[in-house]
């Protein structure tokens, strides 16, 4: 997968090496699949770190893979921006044993943007829907 950024080749490898240092997220598991103009998918293998005490997948789990997919999605190959708000919706329980994020641009402007993210597991389980829009700063 290639990318351009201001007529530069941009690897995905390239593109994970970048969102390493997003320490938080990748520490818990969150790892770039894909990039593409405006979208990204990310994932994160769930183990018991990512549970809360009733064993379901914690919301801070699901929310920080999200999050990491909206910055890779909104940044990858643009200025740097910066999340002003972020609204999830929690939709049902993950049933498999990896999340799967989504983040796919719906609008942007000179200095803000508008992201949808969709997360489910890859047994298809809707999961969560998440809405973020960001500020370049």
């Amino acid at each position: 997968m290639q990318e351009t950024n201001e007529n530069t080749a941009v690897s995905l490898e390239e593109v994970r090496e970048r969102f390493s240092h997003d320490r938080f997220a990748t520490v818990n598991g969150a790892v770039v699949e894909a990039v593409e103009d405006g979208y990204a998918r990310c994932s994160m293998e769930l183990n018991e770190t990512h549970r809360n005490a009733l064993g379901a997948v914690m919301g801070g789990a699901i929310f920080t893979l999200a999050d990491f997919a909206f910055a890779v999605a909104s940044n990858w190959n643009k200025e740097p921006s910066v999340s002003l708000t972020a609204s999830i919706s929690f939709l049902g329980k993950a049933k498999g044993s990896r999340l799967i994020a989504e983040a796919c641009r719906i609008k942007e402007g000179r200095k803000t943007c508008y992201y949808e993210i969709t997360i489910r597991d890859e047994l298809g389980s809707q999961v969560a829907h998440m809405t973020s829009n960001g500020f370049t700063v």
